[in-house]
C-alpha cells in the first residue's frame, strides 16, 4: 500500500524561469514524511531523525495552481532504520524520484533507538512488495 500526500505548490516555490526550484523538492518530500508518520491514529511518538537523502530528477515541475501528489511507501524494515520511496507525479508523469533513510531516535536518551513492534506493524502496512523488497528481517546494531 502506499500513502498519498497532495502537496500544494506556492509561489515561493519558483526559481526565475517558472519551475519549481529542485531544492524545494526536499521540503515536498518533508512534508509528505510528516504526513505519512506523525498521525493520530498512528506516529512515531519517541522521534525519528533522517540519516540520507537520495532524489533524482526526472523533468522540471512547472508552476501551477494545483496539488501534485506524493507517493510514499517503505522499501526497507530493519532494527533500527527503515526506508521511505517517494514519487512526485502527476497520474504518469513522475518529476521527481526519491528515499530516504530514517532512524527511529529517543531525544531524551540522545541516542538512535529501535523501532518497536507497533512501529513495525505500522510501517509493513506501507511496504510496497510488488518488487520483492519487502521486509528481509535482517538485523543491525544499534549505537550504545
Amino acid at each position: 500500500m502506499r500513502h498519498i500526500y497532495r502537496c500544494p505548490l506556492r509561489w515561493a516555490d519558483m526559481d526565475a524561469y517558472g519551475h519549481v526550484n529542485n531544492v524545494v523538492f526536499l521540503r515536498y518530500l518533508e512534508e509528505a514524511r510528516i504526513d505519512f508518520l506523525f498521525r493520530p491514529d498512528k506516529d512515531f511518538q519517541q522521534g525519528s531523525v533522517v540519516a540520507r537523502h537520495e532524489i533524482d530528477y526526472k523533468r522540471q515541475l512547472v508552476h501551477r495552481h494545483h496539488p501534485v501528489d506524493i507517493e510514499l511507501w517503505v522499501t526497507e524494515i530493519r532494527a533500527a532504520s527503515f526506508t521511505l520511496a517517494y514519487e512526485v507525479k502527476d497520474g504518469d508523469r513522475i518529476y521527481v524520484t526519491a528515499s530516504t533513510v530514517i532512524v527511529p531516535f529517543d531525544f531524551e536518551a540522545q541516542r538512535p533507538r529501535r523501532i518497536t513492534a507497533e512501529e513495525r506493524e505500522f510501517l509493513q502496512e506501507y511496504t510496497d512488495d510488488a518488487d520483492g523488497t519487502a521486509d528481509d528481517g535482517e538485523e543491525e546494531a544499534v549505537a550504545a
